[in-house]
């Protein structure tokens, strides 16, 4: 064991952005996880790297919306009653976040990732040889109603004139001529010109996970329940063995905060939950569409056309209800040609929140050596390289591309 040696808990996008950009410090760098890179929640997404997203999912606010969601209306989001007493608490501090004055400064540490997310996937892509899995379509928002476009228009003028971000406003006709395999006739759509589509989202998790070994980084299959502090190094058993190191990153998404609870930490994580199944048949899309209405993203995919759906607030380790899934399947049946599912039993994965909607990154406050990367919600695939270098460049002393203080470990107490 050496000063310069680390053990990257979770190889999912986030533990091996986290490990990649250590390792290109000289760290000496070990993966562990109790799978292969991208088997869990980096596998099933909508393939999109989301320069786009300038700004997180807020709670909603207006009554409507959150009438729908409790009765159980809505296809966006539903929720598991037995979860609801230990969602209270966070939830209630999302809703409170989520107001303008809490927002805006939300909104700007936010960005300030997001901004960096394609440039630090790119030069990852090509040194992983994976350029065969990139589509630099962007994706399109489908929209109902006249009304709606010129809402939607308007927010898209807004995004561009204050974060720079690119679109394609369409009509009727020109969302038909972009996408002709959709059926039924909407207003319009807006096109978000900037994001990249990925075909094999585990795929280019796995590309990434090989890249960082040809580098000289290490992969172990271990559980990362067994860390511990021994003396002055962190440990954690795999199936090679016992590993020490002088520190251990954290990076475990949904899993992370079971495991800091051993250590006294008590972070406000909820899990929003998300399906997918793909399908056969020749969709014939040339990039991924969501439906506002279905709440899902239509998104081609290597395997088949993939079916995402919206969040479901549950417990971890709950028992899957794919209700929004089988309305998701009904609606795409009328959107598009859809052939028989390639999957028996849809794919469900859980993703990490956090009340303020931003990362968790940083040292922890507690322990020497112990540094923690989640709680990315909905853009842990986007942004796992980016905080990733943000993260190695903390642990290695350097000035951080982004003021880290809006993502610091401390600020949840």
């Amino acid at each position: 064991m050496t000063g310069r040696s680390v053990i990257v808990l979770g190889a999912g996008m986030c533990g091996v952005g986290a490990a990649y950009h250590l390792l290109a410090r000289g760290f000496d760098v070990t993966l562990v996880d109790r799978g292969a890179p991208g088997g869990e929640t980096s596998y099933g997404n909508a393939g999109l790297i989301q320069r786009e997203c300038v700004e997180p999912h807020a709670f909603p606010r207006d009554i409507r919306t959150l009438l729908n969601i409790a009765l159980g209306r809505g296809n966006e989001a539903r929720y598991h009653v037995a979860a609801l007493p230990g969602l209270v608490s966070p939830l209630a501090r999302y809703w409170w976040n989520s107001r303008p004055a809490a927002y805006r400064p939300i909104v700007r540490g936010y960005e300030a990732l997001i901004r960096h997310s394609l440039t630090a996937h790119a030069p990852m892509i090509a040194a992983a040889g994976a350029e065969d899995l990139i589509a630099r379509t962007g994706w399109t928002l489908m929209v109902h109603s006249a009304e709606a476009l010129d809402a939607e228009a308007e927010n898209a003028r807004r995004l561009s004139r204050a974060f720079g971000v690119n679109s394609t406003i369409l009509d009727a006709a020109g969302f038909a001529a972009a996408e002709p395999a959709i059926r039924r006739p909407v207003a319009g759509a807006i096109h978000w010109t900037d994001p990249w589509f990925v075909r094999d989202p585990g795929e280019l998790v796995a590309r990434y996970a090989r890249l960082f070994q040809r580098l000289g980084g290490h992969i172990a299959t271990g559980d990362a329940a067994t860390l511990r502090r021994a003396g002055a190094a962190w440990s954690v058993d795999t199936e090679g063995g016992r590993i020490d190191a002088a520190s251990a990153v954290v990076a475990l998404g949904p899993w992370s905060d079971r495991l800091l609870r051993r250590f006294g930490y008590r972070y406000p994580l909820f899990i929003k939950r998300g399906y997918h199944r793909h399908h056969q048949g020749g969709s014939g899309l040339r990039a991924p569409v969501l439906d506002p209405q279905a709440g899902t993203v239509l998104a081609p995919m290597a395997r088949g056309l993939r079916l995402t759906t919206g969040a479901e607030f549950a417990r971890l380790g709950a028992r899957p209800t794919p209700v929004q899934l089988a309305r998701v399947e009904a609606r795409a049946r009328q959107l598009v040609d859809l052939g028989a599912p390639v999957e028996p039993t849809p794919w469900l994965g859980n993703r990490p929140c956090t009340p303020d909607m931003l990362p968790v990154i940083g040292a922890a406050p507690r322990h020497a050596g112990l540094w923690f990367h989640f709680g990315h919600a909905h853009q842990g695939f986007t942004l796992g390289p980016a905080t990733g270098r943000l993260l190695a460049e903390l642990m290695n002393g350097e000035a951080p591309f982004a003021d880290p203080a809006p993502y610091a470990a401390a600020r949840f107490g």
